[in-house]
């Protein structure tokens, strides 16, 4: 039921939509000077120049895409921020040994929080965001503020409403919020894709221009691949006017001069391979046949000669034609049997390709939903692991993920994925089935906020309270039944996932404010970190500040009385108890560790303190030493 509007009409805004109808393009979003909101506004310039038949003196013209508070998401991407990642071994599995990843929380924080550690290191990133269809949500980014207050605020806990609001079209705002979130996660995004990386983007009509514009600013417009039409609906919607049936997928690849080292071929389809066969009984095998001859513009003098067919008729290149190769060329595949003349000899020469020399298909620009799936086989595969219908709205089916796999990345290789719009984990499900199919060593990173669940939806009768935490427990069935099921015989078998959210600084708020510090606080300033965070808490965020992998395996050992870890053996040595002494730290500087760090207040006393950089420095001195 509607409420009513319990207030008189805005004429301003009628009259703006009575312009919008006659002249659509003189109506833009623009910022209110009086309250500072964003709302529909007249662009008076482009309405002059619409009524008149002169060129009317305006501002300067150029060449890209504006929209309000574009700057203000520029600074949200710079903008440094006071967070870390809490890991949540009770929410992961396999904790200690995966190489998967799932962050919680808001994916620009999130993304910020990769940046040292996976900077350049990730060879494909799948996103499906919200397409901004009116009723779907948006982020709700406020980081119009110096890098300084987003810092310190930045700190602070914040109600997870606060970061969700609806992007209907009655807040005059319907692009400008959605753009901004788009455009502020794609410049960091782009930092973490590998030299030979490639992003992939679902969107439909809603946004598609926009998103390419945006897109082609970040990624640059030489970095545009294809936008693959993936036919998602096997029949239309009988109650639209014209049913849709299709989405999009955007790709870009981070080397321009090299797109076909990010994008490789796809296994030939079942239709493809129906083309090979052996007429001729060649012990090679199924071949098939491709035209021998070329454009004529391209051709040398060397591509113009006669060929004697079987038959005796000796023919040259058809007109307006060249042949496709030089005469040797020619000769040397005619000894080795690779040119077909007919079963009667008498036709027109072509070279035989045999299906195992051929590594694959040439992408296409159109994939049907009879190769790769739709929205309907995507709810099925949900239903089969949930046992309980529309658990999840809109998710992607394996099968289109898997065809990214297929062309993105390469299973001999230890190639990362990331998507930071997990919703449903189709992404993390199709990594693992894709490499259980050909034994792989791909490695995810999923991060999803814990938006809430409708309290009346299937999810939330299942008792499911937010969608991070139906994208865990997708992950958790799916893995489970991709290892009852057949794989390679190669694959590692790593179904688990690492847990980590994202939350305030480990470190108290005088640590950020030490201006801020009175006398009353000092016995406080004593420990500068929080009383309720953990060892492994600590642990990680050392992981992040200092750039290392977060999937590195983690070993917990205890020496002397007091907890060590071990991560990837000696990659980093940590101690964060209380009371460590002399004889610790020298035990510590046997292993040889390339990185050491202890807690700033955890020493037995000043003078252990003193003497830890002069102990490793005679023992390990390659060992970099820090403390917090």
């Amino acid at each position: 039921m509607e409420k009513l509007k319990m207030h008189s009409p805005d004429m301003s805004q009628n009259n703006i939509a009575k312009i919008r109808e006659l002249f659509p393009g003189c109506v833009t979003e623009a910022r209110d000077e009086a309250t500072g909101k964003l709302r529909l506004a007249v662009d008076f310039d482009q309405l002059r120049q619409e009524l008149s038949d002169s060129i009317v003196e305006g501002p300067k013209e150029r060449y890209r895409l504006d929209w309000p508070g574009k700057r203000e998401a520029l600074a949200a991407a710079n903008s440094p921020i006071a967070k870390t990642l809490r890991p949540s071994s009770e929410d992961s599995v396999n904790f200690p040994s995966t190489r998967n990843l799932f962050l919680e929380g808001d994916n620009l924080e999130a993304l910020k929080a990769l940046q040292e550690n996976y900077l350049g290191s990730v060879k494909m990133i799948y996103i499906d965001p919200p397409y901004n269809t009116g009723s779907d949500f948006v982020y709700d980014d406020d980081f119009s503020e110096d890098s300084l207050s987003f810092l310190l605020r930045s700190n602070q806990t914040t109600e997870l409403g606060s970061k969700l609001l609806a992007n209907s079209e009655a807040n005059g705002r319907f692009h400008s919020d959605w753009l901004s979130m788009i455009y502020s996660r794609f410049r960091l995004a782009k930092n973490l894709l590998s030299n030979d990386g490639v992003i992939f983007i679902s969107i439909d009509d809603h946004e598609r221009d926009n998103l390419r514009k945006i897109a082609d600013e970040v990624f640059g417009e030489t970095a545009f691949v294809a936008a693959i039409i993936w036919r998602k609906k096997a029949s239309p919607d009988a109650r639209s006017t014209i049913g849709s049936v299709h989405d999009y997928l955007l790709c870009y690849v981070k080397n321009t001069e090299n797109p076909k080292a990010a994008i490789g071929k796809m296994a030939l389809s079942e239709k493809r391979k129906t083309s090979f066969t052996n007429p001729d009984n060649d012990e090679r095998g199924l071949w098939a046949s491709v035209d021998m001859t070329g454009m004529i513009g391209r051709a040398t003098k060397d591509q113009f000669f006669e060929v004697e067919l079987p038959s005796g008729r000796v023919i040259s290149p058809p007109p307006g034609r060249s042949w496709g190769l030089v005469e040797r060329t020619f000769i040397e595949l005619r000894r080795d049997n690779r040119i077909w003349f007919g079963a009667s000899g008498n036709n027109v020469p072509r070279i035989k390709r045999f299906m195992g020399e051929v590594e694959g298909q040439t992408v296409p620009s159109y994939w049907g939903h009879d190769e790769v799936g739709t929205n309907e086989d995507a709810s099925d595969e949900l239903l089969e692991l949930f046992e309980a219908p529309k658990i999840f709205d809109t998710p992607k089916p394996t099968s289109l993920i898997k065809r990214l796999l297929e062309i993105g990345t390469k299973p001999c290789e230890e190639h990362i994925v990331l998507d930071f719009f997990a919703g449903s984990a189709s992404t993390a499900h199709a990594v693992i089935a894709q490499n259980a199919e050909d034994g792989g060593n791909r490695k995810f990173i999923l991060v999803q906020m814990p938006e809430p669940v409708s309290e009346k939806s299937e999810a939330k009768k299942h008792g499911y309270t937010d969608i991070a935490e139906i994208s865990r427990e997708r992950i958790r069935r799916a893995g489970q039944k991709v290892l009852e099921g057949d794989s390679h015989p190669d694959w590692n078998r790593d179904v688990g996932f690492r847990v980590l959210k994202v939350d305030t600084s480990n470190m108290k708020d005088i640590y950020y404010r030490p201006d801020e510090l009175s006398q009353g606080d000092l016995l406080e300033a004593v420990d500068n970190v929080k009383s309720d965070r953990t060892p492994e808490d600590l642990l990680f965020q050392v992981l992040v500040d200092w750039g290392v992998d977060l999937t590195l395996p983690i070993r917990r050992e205890s020496l002397q009385g007091k907890t060590v870890f071990f991560v990837d053996d000696n990659a980093l040595v940590a101690c964060f108890d209380s009371g460590v002494t002399e004889e610790l730290v020298k035990e510590l500087a046997q292993h040889g560790p390339l990185r050491v760090v202890f807690r700033d207040n955890g020493f037995v006393s000043d003078a252990v303190k003193i003497n830890v950089e002069q102990i490793f420095r005679q023992l390990s001195p390659s060992t970099e030493v820090k403390a917090l």
